[in-house]
Order: structure tokens, then sequence, then C-alpha cells
């Protein structure tokens, strides 16, 4: 029985389940949720995540949300070392993607909400916020960017499960206008994973065909 993923195409955070299990060679069945729609808050979802939030994972009767979680889960249950080869290097991996969590991918999903989710709700940004959200971000972005001057990836010399999770912001970056492209390590590193990771390339226009899409179909101009 095929690994069942729930989400959104539009969604970074489906993406980078999405992707990192395509580079670990993991086979998976997409179910998409269409979450203009209102789909992620039905009573069959909520029952999956209480939180009507994507990706969800359904492997036989196991249920799993979160999406760092979920890639955890599908590298050991696929024998990949993108989780790490070495107790040191797993916990490296463990420490950025923990990182991305508090200091990274929470702005970037709060100024998505309020610089698009809003529009498409027909109301304003709080600038306030938005403001807030990017002074956070800069400052990690700062501390990723001095990282990335002698790194070629976010642990060791190769790919990750770190890099899928901390790649996620750039999924709407041009959208949101968040300060990403300030930092040149930072743009050459995800540059570099677009030029050598096919599922991130991919996955890139899925995201892309989908929020342009819907941004068409509302009539909303950035």
């Amino acid at each position: 029985m095929a690994i069942k993923i729930y989400g959104d195409p539009g969604s970074g955070s489906r993406r980078r389940v999405t992707a990192a299990a395509a580079a670990m060679g993991v086979d998976l069945e997409i179910v998409d949720i269409d979450l203009f729609k209102g789909e992620s808050h039905t009573p069959e979802f909520l029952e999956l995540n209480p939180h009507g939030l994507s990706p969800v994972m359904v492997d036989g009767d196991f249920v799993l949300y979160e999406s760092a979680a979920i890639n955890l889960y599908l590298a050991e249950k696929a024998g990949s070392d993108m989780a790490g080869r070495t107790t040191r290097e797993k916990y490296e991996i463990l420490q950025w993607m923990f990182w991305s969590g508090e200091q990274w991918r929470i702005f970037a999903t709060l100024t998505f909400d309020e610089v698009l989710a809003k529009r498409f709700m027909g109301q304003p940004a709080d600038q306030p916020v938005v403001k807030l959200a990017a002074d956070k971000l800069r400052a990690a972005a700062a501390v990723l960017d001095a990282h990335l001057a002698t790194h070629s990836y976010i642990v060791g010399d190769r790919l990750t499960l770190a890099d899928f999770d901390i790649a996620g912001p750039f999924s709407q970056n041009e959208r949101t206008k968040i300060p990403l492209n300030e930092f040149p390590n930072l743009v050459a590193w995800q540059q570099r994973l677009l030029d050598t990771v096919p599922a991130w390339a991919a996955t890139k226009r899925e995201v892309d065909e989908r929020i342009d899409g819907a941004l068409e179909a509302a009539g909303i101009k950035l």
C-alpha cells in the first residue's frame, strides 16, 4: 500500500515532503486538498489533522502531520542517509530543522498569511506584523548567510533533510517579498538546489502554477 500525502499543490510544506521523498526514492500517492475551497477543514480531514493544515501522511493506519516529522519518518522507512550518516550529523540536521521551525519558516508563513492569504479574503495586511516578520527573517537570514559562506549545503558537503526544511520559504518569497534576496550566499544555495535537485525544481513549477493560477482566478495583482 502506497504512502499517501494529503496537501495543496501550492503548499511549500507539501513541497518539502514531496521533493525530499523523490530525492530519497520514496514512492508517494498524492491526494490533492484544495485549501482555497476549505477542503482542509472538512470533518474527514480534521480527523487526520485537527489543525486543518497540510500536508498529512497516511501510511496504513499511521497518520502523521508536520512536514519535518514526515520527512524524518520517510527517511527512516527508506533507510536513507539524508537524515544523517553518523550520530553527530544526525543531530546537526535536527538542529537546523528545529532552527527552521523556530527562527525561520514561522515568519515566512506569517508573511504569506498577511500578504497573500488576506488578499483572497479581501482584507488588508497588518503592516506592523509584516515588518516584524521581515525583521525576524532578516536576522535569521544573516546567520544562515554567514553559515553558507563556507558550506555548499546546510550540513556537511551533501544534500540532507535540513536543506529541504530551510528551503521552504523560497516557495513564496518572490510573491511575499520576504527579504531573502538580500543575502547572496543564501540565494546561491537556493539556486544550487534548483540546478542540482530535479525534484526541487519540479515542485517549484508546481507551486508557481498553483498559486499564480489562484491569484489570476481571483483577479489579484501583486
